[in-house]
């Protein structure tokens, strides 16, 4: 057995290590391999062409973090927290419980990459309910930051979980069907997507609730100090 391929791997963690272009790392490592185990160059080359044609959809986040840290760098977060101060009636519970419905709503219709943690979650769902809870609780302990931060993610969680398999082309849905489908049960894709709806609107209506409770253990929280 020919071992000299593995060296890939240390030149992936090698270059980790020295916090080089990752990119880059991984390139070489691949092209070492390829060599390595004697592979010709032309045929590396269209490989990693090849490669990176069939998953060019990995572009949409080598893109948007970038972008992201831009918005950031230049204020973003900080014209979201002042923008939700400015609304007298936002609150905590009403800005998350928006934020679930829209998330799954979007997640019903396929459109599972309109949110996420890095590209809402971080830079606009964060400072928003920080502000809404300091609306409510005054300034927020890094306890109670974290508590808040921490919903924020739970709420797109559920919101994609549950919302994403009522659309009929998603990879679940189909997943559904071909696992019946080798037990002698043949459903269509609509109808697996229409029985996860009654699922979708239970998940909407138990986490609101978490959501409710979640801010009112906040408020006695600043009751109690």
């Amino acid at each position: 057995m020919n071992y000299l391929p593995l060296l890939g791997i240390a030149i992936v963690v090698l270059g980790f290590v020295l916090r080089l272009n990752p990119i880059a790392v991984v390139v070489a490592a691949g092209l070492a391999s390829g060599l390595l185990a004697g592979k010709p160059i032309g045929e590396l080359l269209a490989l990693l062409g090849e490669s990176f044609v069939s998953n060019r959809a990995l572009l949409l986040f080598v893109l948007t973090l970038p972008t992201i840290g831009l918005l950031e760098r230049a204020g973003l977060r900080e014209h979201m927290h002042a923008w939700i101060l400015r609304m007298r009636r936002m609150t905590l519970a009403r800005l998350l419980v928006g934020y679930l419905g829209l998330r799954q709503l979007l997640s019903m219709v396929g459109l599972t990459n309109a949110g996420g943690h890095a590209q809402t979650v971080r830079p606009l769902l964060a400072p928003m309910s920080e502000a809404a809870a300091e609306k409510e609780t005054g300034p927020l302990t890094h306890d109670q930051r974290q508590r808040v931060l921490a919903m924020d993610a739970a709420t797109d969680n559920v919101g994609l979980f549950f919302g994403e398999d009522v659309f009929v082309a998603i990879g679940a849905v189909l997943l559904i069907q071909g696992f019946y489908a080798q037990n002698g049960i043949v459903l269509e894709p609509l109808q697996i997507a229409l029985w996860a709806l009654p699922t979708a609107i239970a998940a909407f209506l138990v986490h609101s609730l978490r959501i409710v409770l979640f801010a009112r253990r906040m408020r006695r929280e600043r009751g109690d100090a």
